[in-house]
């Protein structure tokens, strides 16, 4: 599960009863902060904390700003108090702000380390974007209704903005430095500064509202890296190192859903896609695959049922037998809970499995569970699928079962994760 992607719906996949490794714990320092440079490099986090070798970069800037946003003026980016910041700071040539988490993810005190990411997706789609005279117009029309009743007009910098499209080509005069994405950082490091200089020094503090927004990305990557770091020690205890390259797809994003709206699914998405490659966020994939990635894949799924599927059917047994005949030399999933969990797995299961074994094509069927106790659920899976495909020991000394696995989908935060693996 993830933060508010919400990623409700995370998946777990094991391939027995079946992890980026955190960085060790270190002082917080105030790091050099480097400039972002107009194509920002994207790491996924791993078990070094250095990212992975794969770095991602852009082919566009802007993808999604003018469907997702119509263009919404700089001018009232930001909250309405803030419009009137310039007036209040002491005159200064040159002025710097920076942003900082306070606290560890869920308020964890002992361990603050957060992995750093989402400054990319705002600077490319709010402020790479050239403004213009019309922009201040209509934001200053907007400004003279935006009062208390009896008051002034609102004390908004609009001289200042006018000046910024006639001498800074209408982009916002500040410079914005940064940690790279993916970076794993302790809590009160700064992860951005903003500097503005001569009499733009009252706007340093004007794009804050935006550049806050990295919390919620910041918080599904890191929960996803805690999560990674329980995959990883539950196939570091019970799975074979030559099937370790399984990892990046034990944890399977789902939170399309739960999303208020499509840009959280992108943004949240990719946050997700830095520790995991399981992924039917399709507006994440996409944008990861072909605005950050050049074209190259991130993400992948599998075939699999819902109980809309399961239901068309007069039996589910005929709606197994058809995913066995269409995708059954590869991998799919089915739901087994659409009538009664325990008599799917107990008397459907073992109908279907002669058909499975008899194709001898390899394919790998993985069973869904989807209401109950998640941790009883998913035993109930393994035993059932031992019972009708057998197992064997691995050098671990751990069941492996053949052919079949199991994806607990209900129900999955990273204290469920635990106790599953």
């Amino acid at each position: 599960m993830s933060a508010a992607h919400t990623t409700p719906c995370r998946r777990i996949l094991c391939s027995r009863y079946l992890q980026p490794r955190l960085t060790p714990k270190t002082p917080g320092r105030r790091p050099h902060l480097s400039k972002i440079p107009n194509t920002l490099e994207l790491h996924r986090s791993l078990a070094s904390g250095r990212g992975l070798g794969i770095q991602l970069r852009t082919m566009s800037t802007g993808f999604a700003s003018e469907a997702l946003f119509g263009g919404l003026p700089i001018g009232i980016l930001s909250d309405s108090y803030k419009a009137g910041h310039f007036t209040q700071y002491p005159k200064a040539t040159e002025a710097s702000a920076y942003g900082e988490f306070r606290r560890g993810y869920n308020k964890d005190k002992e361990d603050t380390r957060c992995v750093f990411y989402g400054i990319r997706y705002i600077v490319e789609t709010f402020l790479h974007r050239r403004w213009t005279r019309s922009d201040v117009d209509n934001v200053s029309k907007f400004y003279a209704t935006h009062k208390a009743p009896f008051n002034t007009e609102y004390p908004w910098p609009k001289d200042l903005f006018y000046d910024i499209v006639e001498e800074c080509d209408g982009f916002f005069p500040v410079k914005i430095e940064a940690l790279p994405e993916g970076t794993c950082v302790n809590s009160h490091v700064p992860v951005f500064q903003i500097t503005a200089k001569g009499k733009y020094a009252g706007l340093v503090t004007f794009l804050e509202t935006l550049l806050c927004q990295v919390w919620y990305p910041t918080t599904v990557a890191t929960l996803s890296r805690r999560c990674r770091q329980i995959v990883e020690d539950g196939f570091d205890r019970s799975v074979d190192d030559d099937r370790k390259f399984l990892v990046p797809s034990r944890l399977h994003d789902f939170g399309f859903r739960g999303c208020t709206c499509a840009e959280q699914s992108v943004i949240g998405g990719c946050a997700h896609l830095l520790s995991f490659e399981g992924s039917d966020t399709m507006s994440a994939a996409y944008y990861a695959q072909f605005v950050l990635n050049g074209g190259k894949a991130v993400a992948s799924s599998i075939p699999a049922t819902e109980h809309s599927v399961m239901m068309s059917w007069e039996t589910e047994k005929e709606a197994i037998e058809n995913m066995i005949e269409v995708y059954g030399d590869g991998i799919f999933a089915c739901v087994m809970d659409s009538y009664d969990y325990a008599r799917a797995l107990d008397e459907i299961l073992p109908s279907v499995a002669s058909k499975k074994n008899a194709r001898g094509d390899g394919g790998y069927m993985v069973l869904r569970p989807d209401s109950g106790d998640p941790v009883e659920a998913v035993l109930m899976a393994l035993r059932a699928a031992e019972k009708v495909f057998g197992s064997e020991v691995n050098s671990k000394g751990f069941k492996v079962i053949k052919g079949c696995g199991v994806i607990q989908g209900d129900g999955i935060n990273i204290d469920v994760l635990r106790q599953i693996l």
